[in-house]
């Protein structure tokens, strides 16, 4: 009963100091939070990890990306002790965030798809592998790993082995 009752404790407050608190700085414009719904919340402090599964979405300012699994893993605050009798995390920044099944991203009016993604925070970079694909109006670029730069609003498509990259591009100009 009383591991029930820490349990408990440990996802409430997990979930009102690490998710509900930037949301109110999302509100207000701060650019450093993200935003994620699930069906499921697994917490692992020892790990440094939270698994978000079940009709995943994760919103950070314009980007939004779904998946069936997110796995977030987030490096400990310094100079602050675990308190497991009370439940209370250490949770400090987010360090990268890997999506499994059914990945798809979205910004702006770009959509990619793939079979996974990485998301690293310090980088602010995405890659996303297995059957990448990025689609922006009728315009179609398929390769094996798609990799993101947001800060330089670029990217790079590759493909493996004997595969190719693939692009069908439309333009008003082309005859």
């Amino acid at each position: 009963m009383l591991k029930n009752r820490a349990l408990i404790l440990f996802v409430v407050v997990f979930i009102v100091s690490f998710l509900f608190f930037p949301l109110s700085h999302s509100e207000s414009g701060n650019e450093r939070s993200i935003k994620i719904v699930s069906d499921r919340l697994d917490a692992y402090d020892d790990k440094n990890l939270v698994l978000f599964s079940g009709n995943v979405v994760v919103t950070k300012e314009d980007i939004t990306m779904n998946s069936d699994r997110i796995y977030l893993y987030y490096s400990k605050r310094e100079g602050v002790k675990d308190d497991s009798s009370t439940g209370m995390m250490t949770s400090g920044a987010i360090e990268r965030i890997e999506a499994a099944g059914n990945v798809r991203v979205e910004r702006q009016d770009r959509v990619v798809t793939g079979d996974s993604a990485i998301f690293y925070n310090g980088e602010q970079k995405i890659i996303i592998r297995g059957n990448a694909e990025m689609k922006e109006g009728e315009n179609v670029i398929r390769g094996d790993m798609i990799t993101f730069f947001l800060k330089e609003s670029r990217g790079i498509v590759e493909s493996s082995g004997d595969g190719r990259v693939r692009a069908t591009i439309y333009s008003d100009e082309i005859n």
